[in-house]
């Protein structure tokens, strides 16, 4: 793809239908490709426990905790600057890129000069090499970040989840491989050198690209700030995200870390594949309904309500299941992740929701209130956090649960004031999918309590429970919705959107044209 013509206008465009059916199937690219990654990084997950220790994940989750925080400096900053602005060229995107590859490069040096400073706040003299390899990251990164947005931009999606995807598998062999030659903790090291090197060659590939020489511009200096608001609201939620792994990792050690990271990875396993990667979409299609208010909230409590939905259920089912789930796929050696699961489950669906105010945030063009509110969010998660240290990793797992159910309700009626959200109609568009998650896991968990039931999925091994417990959670929960919601239209809705997402052969003109309101996960009842 030429992002920009020989005038350096930027090409791309879709208005009206156009947009719908790009959002729309953006959407489905994007779940889609970020499912097949996850079943690649699942499979590696599964052979790499089984050839490294809790230790070695451990060692190398202590430097990655700081490193990504450089690593996604432009990637959460500039890239929500190129798909919220009303127009870009190839002059200001040019600038942009000169601005973001020097920071990358500054960020790099400063981070391996600081390896001594990690060893020692860590006590682990692994420490220095691991940082010194990571800070390469940091630099490679940035130079893909504008290929990257200008793609999204043109909301060219199938081929960025195509790319990511790629870049996925590849560092995942390698990890893989290097594990198999005996090199340790060093192979967890080479797979994430080797992620943001094939992204970046790959964003170039497909992006036709080449940056002009900087130029003095008085649109810089907005769109600058306008990244850099965003990125304080990264950071703010960075710190949110990682600081019980620095707290676990300086009081318990590399090992307990290790078992912690496991069992908080699949806590945030459904906001990596649902929210995360449709927040690029979330925000291309929302910044164009900004100025219609009433279109604007209509798009948005439909999509919140398909995700309380999902993430109602999927909090339900692995709540049951994740202890299972994680001897699976990790085996007996990480038992002790599976136990802290079962604490971080419950909050699964009401994290879906509380993440997507950043959706609102950076979509109307206001970082300003989303770094706000992330100074917010830090301080009360922090607070949750160091309350609960002394209760070991299982304290930090509730402090998790806490901070986001007391969270939810503030943000979102705070990112939705300029837009006229009134928090009522969240709470409209979602209690009842918390009351259908509460009563299908009460009931399946007195079900599966029972003696007679407990001894019967206990014989039948680890694979058979899992199936049998979601396939009862899964009936309950279903049964529970339709009686709530007094029919099946919230299935429907959920049906009809898996079907935009596919690419299916195109509808008829006609049927096209009365489907005319852009949405990335929303649809008409």
């Amino acid at each position: 793809m030429k992002p920009f013509d020989e005038r350096g206008v930027f090409g791309p465009a879709a208005d009206g239908p156009s947009l719908r059916r790009l959002a729309v199937r953006g959407a489905g690219f994007t779940v889609a490709g970020q499912s097949a990654g996850f079943a690649v990084q699942m499979i590696a997950t599964i052979v790499l426990a089984r050839l490294l220790t809790p230790a070695d994940f451990g060692v190398v989750i202590m430097v990655t905790t700081f490193s990504l925080l450089f690593v996604n400096f432009g990637v959460n900053g500039f890239t929500e600057a190129v798909l919220q602005r009303e127009s870009i060229d190839h002059r200001l995107a040019s600038n942009l890129f000169w601005i973001n590859l020097s920071a990358g490069a500054a960020l790099a040096v400063a981070f391996a000069g600081a390896a001594p400073l990690l060893a020692a706040f860590y006590g682990d003299p692994r420490v220095v090499g691991v940082t010194r390899a990571l800070s390469v990251t940091i630099l490679v990164s940035s130079a893909s970040v504008l290929h990257l947005a200008l793609l999204k931009r043109a909301m060219r999606f199938p081929l960025v989840s195509t790319n990511d995807l790629l870049a996925r598998l590849i560092a995942v062999l390698a990890s893989v491989v290097l594990a198999l030659a005996g090199w340790n903790y060093w192979a967890l090291v080479g797979g994430a050198i080797a992620l943001p090197l094939v992204t970046c060659i790959g964003a170039w590939t497909v992006c036709r690209w080449v940056p002009g020489p900087p130029r003095r511009d008085a649109r810089t200096i907005p769109m600058i700030a306008f990244a850099m608001n965003t990125y304080g609201r990264f950071i703010a939620s960075y710190l949110t995200w990682n600081l019980d792994n620095l707290l676990v990792g300086w009081r318990f050690g590399p090992a307990p870390l290790g078992f912690y990271k496991k069992a908080y990875d699949l806590f945030v396993l459904p906001v990596n594949q649902l929210s995360s990667p449709l927040t690029p979409v979330a925000v291309s299609s929302l910044s164009r309904l900004a100025g219609d208010p009433v279109q604007y909230r209509r798009y948005y409590l439909r999509a919140l309500s398909i995700l309380a939905f999902v993430g109602m259920g999927l909090a339900t089912v692995l709540t049951l299941i994740g202890r299972d789930v994680i001897l699976l796929l990790l085996g007996p050696r990480w038992t002790e992740s599976g136990r802290i699961f079962t604490f971080f489950a419950p909050a699964i669906g009401v994290m879906l929701l509380y993440y997507t105010n950043n959706w609102i945030h950076l979509s109307i063009g206001r970082a300003d209130r989303c770094f706000r509110w992330g100074v917010v969010d830090i301080t009360v998660t922090a607070s949750f956090f160091l309350a609960g240290l002394r209760w070991g990793p299982v304290g930090m797992a509730i402090a998790w649960v806490t901070s986001l159910w007391v969270l939810t309700i503030p943000g979102l009626s705070y990112a939705g004031r300029p837009v006229g959200l009134r928090i009522a109609s969240v709470i409209e568009a979602t209690w009842k999918y918390v009351v259908d998650g509460a009563f299908a896991g009460a009931a399946a968990a007195g079900v599966c309590e029972t003696p007679n039931v407990a001894a019967a999925l206990a014989s039948i091994g680890v694979a058979g429970r899992i199936a049998i417990v979601s396939l009862l959670v899964g009936a309950l929960y279903l049964s529970a919705v339709i009686l709530l919601h007094r029919g099946c239209a919230p299935i429907r809705q959920v049906a009809a959107i898996l079907r935009d997402m596919l690419p299916l052969p195109r509808l008829p003109r006609s049927v096209v044209a009365s489907s005319n309101q852009p949405s990335a996960i929303s649809i008409q009842q």
